[in-house]
Order: structure tokens, then C-alpha cells, then sequence
């Protein structure tokens, strides 16, 4: 039997990769889930390369300087209808029984979204919510969602006035703010998913499965990477430590990525587009299995340009009181610079005479030396630019991409461990 997990501060000397039966590059819920189950069922030893100083990805929680345990980058609710999702992590955790609602403050008031019954109760005077409610629930079964497309589409003028509402009141300021568009740049398909609820559930989320880590993430993970065979490699960056470098050979010769994920060999125009073929970890060729949860564009030195994200600043608001909003999550869909705000303790069920909220500021990501990248911005052509990336890895043996960044796609935490479940079943029966 292997050796307890070992948790390292950075990467020893005297460590050897290449010894390891698999690699797995960040401890995110992709790289976690993949690394328990490869030492797990696989009873592979799995090396963690870590470059942030604390396993767990974004979804890494602590407690700040009030005892407030906060999500220090982004709040992350757990929800889900997968048995198999939820069977799972329930190895690891217990759960709070927290079930998600968000509020909009529009004009003054907190109305609930998506929108609902309640909300056009909220928002208009009594005879116009009546007659709205009637129009809308003689058009949708109860319990239905149906979005501001569908709603503008009918012939009732009082429908095509609520989309018009909810598109203007909830929609169209908040997702200016979020992706840095214009009315008229923003993507006309998006807008047509908005949905309206026909009925009263003021739950953001409708599964089966809902809650909050007892004693939260970080600790679920720790649990989830205890296990025999899996050691932690922490502020260890694949590429400048543990010199992980891809080569490929060319036309006219060789091409890769290098320590610093800039071009390295010949660099030619004929071999920009060559696939890599070979994995090398401290200057040793490796053999082993290789899980990638980071970004494409970065490991291979960008050599098709930069992949567009979004990246969020957080500022905190530390108060003396037990709540200062209604519910843990306030859009702020008509007003204010930041997006949301978030405070921590509706979240956690923390029973404090303090609270925290944080305030949470869209960015354009630009620099990835300072910014993280939270949200991919998805056009036709990003997709294709990030589909030139990942032909690049795709002749390389054992070499597997899971998460967000990774993949370039937007996962809740629930379509994560669904997804790194599944590939690990692919890995381990092939």
C-alpha cells in the first residue's frame, strides 16, 4: 500500500516526476476527482502540481478576519440532480441544508429571479400584476419556464410587455456590466434564454439536490485528496517548476512549448500548427498519464493568441451586524458598477454578530500574470481559436484536458465531477 497523502509547500529537489503513474496539473474539482479516483480505483500513484498556495481551485473558502468563512474567489453554490454526483461527494462532506435565492434590487425594492409570480407582484400595481399573472398562466402550464423569445413571440400585448420588462429591469444593464457589451453587441440567442418562471418558487435552482458544505470546500477537499498514493505539490507551477514542456515535430524540424511557454526549437511558420508528441517533466521524457485542468492557450505559449475570458475583481464590506442584505446573492440589475454582491453568512449558516459582503466587479482579463480567468467569452471565433489549441494535444498518448479552463466552457460544480467521473470510468477501463 502506498504512503498517506503528503502535502508539499513547493517542489522538492529531490522529488523525481517522472517516478509518478499520473500528473495531475491543478487541484480544482476536475483535477481532485480525477486524482482520487486514479490512486483510488486505479491504485496509481498521482502527483498534484499545485501553482496556487492551497488546493481546491476557485472553489477554496477560508475564514477572513472576522471569522466569516468566505469564497475568496467567487461564491459557488452546490446543486444537483446527478445521483451519482451527489453520492459521491457526500463521501467527503456533510451538508447544510441552504437553498439558494437571489434577489434583484430594481427601483428600490428586492424582487426575486428568475422572475416569477412574486416578482410581477413586486413590480407592478395591483391590477396590472393581476392581469399579467392571468395572461401568463393562460398561456404556460404552472411550474414552467418559458423565455423572454417565446413571451415576445405571443399575440398578447401584456406578455410582449413583461419580456420587454424583465429584459430591461433584470436583463440587459447586468449583462452590459458582465461581459463589457454594448445593447447592441450583446448576442440576440442570449437574450432569448432569459427565462420567466410561471409560479412561486423563489429558488435560483430547481434540483433535487441543494446545500452547502458543512464545514466548507476547502475541508471537503482535503478529505477528497486524502488518500494513500496522492501527493500535493503547492505554489508549483507545471511549466517553470516542474519544467513540464511539450515538443512536436515539424516540417522542418522541432517546435514546443518551453520553460517560460514561449516557442522553443525552431519556432518556423511550418511547424506553428505541428501537434505535440512527446511530454517531458525536469528534463526527463514522461510516459505516464498527464491531467490538464489549466489553460490551453498558456501551455502552448499562445502561439494562436490569447483565449478571451472574463475576470472578476472582489471587494469586501466587513459590517457589525448579523445581515445587512435579505439573502445571500443581490444582482444589481439597474444600478451600481459591481454586478452582485454576496454575503457569506445566509451561505455558510454562520451564527456571528459580524457579516461580510463582497462586492464583485467584472473585469476584462488582460494581463494572466495578475488576473484570473473566470468566464470564458464565448463567439464562433473563440470557439475556433480554442479548437486550434486543443488539436495540438491531441496526438499526445495519455494526455487528458477537464475543467473549465481546460475545456473553454462555463461548468457548474455538479457538471465538473460529472464530467471528471466519467473520463476517469474511460480512463481506468481502458
Amino acid at each position: 500500500m502506498a504512503s498517506k497523502t503528503c502535502t508539499y509547500a513547493a517542489l522538492p529537489d529531490a522529488i523525481d516526476l517522472v517516478s509518478y503513474d499520473a500528473v495531475v496539473v491543478g487541484s480544482g474539482f476536475a483535477g481532485s476527482v480525477l486524482a482520487r479516483e486514479l490512486a483510488e480505483r486505479g491504485e496509481l500513484r498521482v502527483a498534484i502540481l499545485e501553482r496556487r498556495p492551497q488546493i481546491g481551485g476557485n472553489a477554496f473558502d477560508c475564514l477572513d478576519s472576522q471569522g466569516v468563512l468566505i469564497h475568496e474567489f467567487g461564491p459557488h453554490i452546490y446543486h444537483t440532480g446527478s445521483e451519482r454526483v451527489h453520492g459521491y461527494l457526500s463521501r467527503f462532506t456533510d451538508w447544510l441544508a441552504y437553498r439558494h435565492e437571489v434577489l434583484a434590487f430594481i427601483d428600490g425594492n428586492y424582487i426575486p429571479v428568475p422572475f416569477n409570480l412574486n416578482s410581477i407582484e413586486q413590480s407592478f400595481a395591483t391590477e396590472k400584476a393581476d392581469a399579467l399573472k392571468a395572461a401568463l398562466l393562460a398561456a404556460y402550464p404552472e411550474g414552467s419556464k418559458v423565455t423572454i423569445l417565446e413571451l415576445r413571440e405571443q399575440k398578447n400585448g401584456l406578455l410582449k410587455e413583461l419580456a420587454d420588462y424583465v429584459y430591461e429591469k433584470v436583463f440587459v444593464y447586468y449583462t452590459m456590466k458582465q461581459w463589457g457589451l454594448s445593447p447592441e453587441e450583446i448576442d440576440p440567442a442570449v437574450t432569448a434564454r432569459v427565462p420567466v418562471l410561471v409560479g412561486r418558487d423563489n429558488r435560483y435552482f430547481q434540483d433535487r439536490y441543494q446545500g452547502m458544505p458543512a464545514e466548507g470546500y476547502t475541508a471537503l477537499f482535503q478529505r477528497l485528496l486524502d488518500y494513500p498514493g496522492i501527493d500535493i505539490f503547492l505554489n508549483t507551477d507545471a511549466v517553470t517548476d516542474a519544467h513540464l514542456q511539450l515538443s512536436s515535430v515539424g516540417e522542418k524540424g522541432v517546435a514546443g512549448a518551453g520553460p517560460d511557454g514561449g516557442a522553443a526549437g525552431s519556432g518556423t511558420a511550418d511547424t506553428a500548427d505541428a501537434p505535440f508528441t512527446a511530454i517531458t517533466l525536469q528534463g526527463k521524457a514522461y510516459n505516464g498519464l498527464v491531467i490538464y485542468t489549466g489553460a490551453l492557450d498558456e501551455l502552448a505559449g499562445y502561439r494562436f493568441g490569447q483565449l478571451p475570458y472574463r475576470s472578476l475583481d472582489f471587494v469586501y464590506r466587513r459590517y457589525p451586524q448579523k445581515h445587512v442584505q435579505p439573502c445571500g446573492t443581490v444582482n444589481f440589475t439597474v444600478s451600481e458598477d459591481y454586478t452582485r454582491t454576496t454575503e457569506y453568512t445566509w451561505l455558510t449558516g454562520q451564527d456571528l454578530e459580524v457579516t461580510t459582503v463582497a462586492e464583485e466587479y467584472p473585469r476584462a482579463f488582460l494581463d494572466p500574470q495578475s488576473q484570473i480567468p473566470y468566464y470564458p467569452v464565448f463567439t464562433e471565433a473563440n470557439q475556433a481559436a480554442y479548437d486550434s489549441y486543443k488539436a495540438l494535444f491531441q496526438r499526445l498518448p495519455d494526455f487528458y484536458l477537464a475543467g473549465r479552463l481546460a475545456e473553454y466552457r462555463y461548468y457548474n460544480i455538479d457538471q465538473i465531477v460529472e464530467r471528471a467521473l466519467a473520463l476517469a470510468d474511460g480512463i481506468l477501463e481502458a
